[in-house]
């Protein structure tokens, strides 16, 4: 087996770099009294529609009641634009924690400094180019040092917005760093693209994602009696997340019963399935599959959330 001298690979800049999606994509998140209500409220009370309208007063009830609203993602979520909707909903509170892979960080720090992300993985595998953007990998390798005891994602947010990057405001985790909600980033090594850089200092990285790990139990923990957690489009590394800190928090004597358990993907996968929806609710709570395109069903999550707080505020 060959050595390979990881010190000899050849980068290339951020800036200027041919990225599939830009910030220009990005939805907008819907005003409070916009005129989609009437759409809501006329779709059908079964099935999907009516796991979509459960869901979202899930999310209503759980804050009103002060419970958390955990949400987790990978990085599909970031690239097709929903950054600003989950903005949005920690702006609001109707989100309290979330939780990331690191494709996610990478997508959202990549926007944040160039307002773009998404490589051309076919075209540029070819190329032997895929994934060696150097400022990338420099700014996630200094704040994985930083987050050694504070976690990384609360570092890559401080990160984000200490540096003045371009379009900060547009990153999901420097805007939860700012207004003091915590993401935290769950890494598996050799997943990453800025794991490629020879660079890496591996072992802050571990503390930093093993600190984040922590925090999440801790999130996890408070779920029970009425909390809400909702999986989009991680089919492995977060479902497992899940499923260890469940058993962690029980262990502790945390009583993680009777909360709502929601994964929206495009398709159905075994893990979120088992480890999300199946094992943990096995004692009762309410598990809720939504299947589409993120790019379709957050817009649609979102004006569904805030349309069932405008009703719970109206009293309707």
């Amino acid at each position: 087996m060959a050595d390979l001298d990881f010190a000899a690979i050849t980068t290339h800049s951020l800036e200027g770099a041919p990225r599939l999606v830009h910030r220009e994509q990005s939805g907008t998140p819907l005003a409070d009294h916009a005129a989609l209500s009437a759409f809501l409220d006329s779709l059908p009370k079964v099935l999907a529609a009516e796991d979509l309208r459960r869901l979202a007063e899930a999310i209503v009830d759980a804050r009103r009641r002060s419970k958390p609203v955990l949400l987790q993602f990978g990085g599909h979520v970031i690239k097709c634009g929903l950054g600003p909707y989950v903005i949005d909903f920690l702006q609001r509170g109707l989100v309290t924690a979330v939780a990331v892979n690191g494709s996610a960080a990478i997508h959202d720090v990549e926007l944040a400094m160039v307002g773009a992300t998404s490589e051309d993985v076919a075209e540029r595998l070819e190329a032997g180019t895929f994934g060696m953007a150097r400022e990338p990998a420099e700014f996630l390798n200094k704040a994985a040092i930083a987050g050694r005891v504070r976690g990384f994602g609360q570092a890559i947010g401080e990160a984000v917005n200490n540096a003045g990057l371009a379009f900060r405001n547009e990153s999901v985790l420097g805007r939860a760093a700012a207004i003091g909600r915590r993401v935290t980033v769950h890494v598996a090594f050799g997943t990453d693209v800025v794991h490629h850089h020879a660079g890496l200092d591996a072992a802050a990285l571990g503390e930093a994602t093993l600190a984040d790990f922590r925090a999440y139990c801790g999130a996890v923990a408070d779920l029970g009696d009425g909390g809400v957690v909702i999986n989009a489009g991680s089919a492995v590394i977060l479902p497992e997340v899940f499923l260890k800190a469940v058993s962690i928090a029980r262990n502790l004597g945390h009583s993680v019963q009777g909360f709502t358990a929601a994964n929206l993907d495009m398709l159905r996968h075994y893990r979120p399935a088992t480890n999300i929806l199946g094992r943990p609710l096995q004692r009762g709570g309410c598990a809720i599959h939504l299947t589409g395109h993120h790019e379709i069903m957050i817009p649609l999550l979102h004006a569904m959330t805030l349309h069932a707080a405008q009703r719970g505020r109206s009293g309707h």
